[in-house]
């Protein structure tokens, strides 16, 4: 059975929800949001290995905090990010296990992925060799020049809002983040750099509940859920 590693990422700064902690050690309910999104990937069968990627300062309170206190066996390594998203992927890439045949990326603040959607992005890249979660975009998006003036508006049945997680074959994603790197350019995720080198990249149904966290009111929304999922 081929070997799958996710590399969970959250070195971010969380700027936009405020106060003094990072997001994804702000807690909820009594735990750190970190901690119910490695509930998902600790939990699942597919999964062999996680890789956290934090900010340096912040490496032993993860591990003290949270793997260890919360008894996450499967994070074999904490290590510490760069200074933007791609640069902490990386690092990431850099510190999988030899034997790692696939790489599962996903947002350490996208707590509310769930089991079967997982599945379904893991089984569509183990036949296609690489695929993404997305759900169809709900709103009218328009290109807007810089002037604010519109562009054009590009037909909604044929735009998605792309999610994590993310699953490549390992060579597959360290060679798109090599090149990348070698050329100076930076995507808006994973995909966008796999997309790059030429490789087929398809996407998965995913569910509207699977929100990166990202301002206050996301906080209000995940609490509802995460109160809602214990009373049931």
């Amino acid at each position: 059975m081929a070997k799958v590693s996710a590399l969970i990422l959250s070195a971010g700064q969380g700027k936009r929800i405020g106060g003094r902690v990072s997001k994804q050690f702000l807690e909820i309910n009594g735990r750190p949001l970190l901690a119910y999104t490695l509930d998902q990937f600790q939990s699942h069968p597919l999964i062999d290995n996680i890789i956290v990627v934090t900010q340096e300062e912040f490496i032993d309170y993860c591990r003290q905090k949270i793997i260890n206190k919360y008894g996450f066996a499967k994070v074999t390594k904490i290590v510490s990010g760069g200074k933007e998203r791609q640069d902490s992927v990386y690092q990431g890439l850099l510190a999988l296990a030899e034997d790692i045949e696939w790489v599962v990326v996903h947002d350490g603040v996208r707590p509310l992925v769930s089991t079967p959607v997982i599945t379904d992005v893991l089984r569509a890249a183990f036949e296609k060799g690489a695929a993404i979660v997305g759900v169809p975009a709900k709103d009218t998006i328009k290109v807007v020049k810089d002037d604010f003036m519109v562009q054009e508006t590009p037909p909604r049945k044929a735009l998605w809002q792309i999610q994590t997680p993310q699953v490549f074959k390992k060579e597959v994603l360290v060679k798109a983040y090599q090149e990348a790197q070698a050329a100076g350019w930076v995507g808006t995720d994973d995909a966008s750099l796999v997309e790059r080198l030429g490789v087929p990249v398809f996407v998965v149904q995913g569910d509207y509940d699977n929100l990166k966290i990202t301002t206050p009111e996301d906080l209000v929304y995940l609490r509802e859920r995460v109160s809602r999922r214990r009373g049931c």
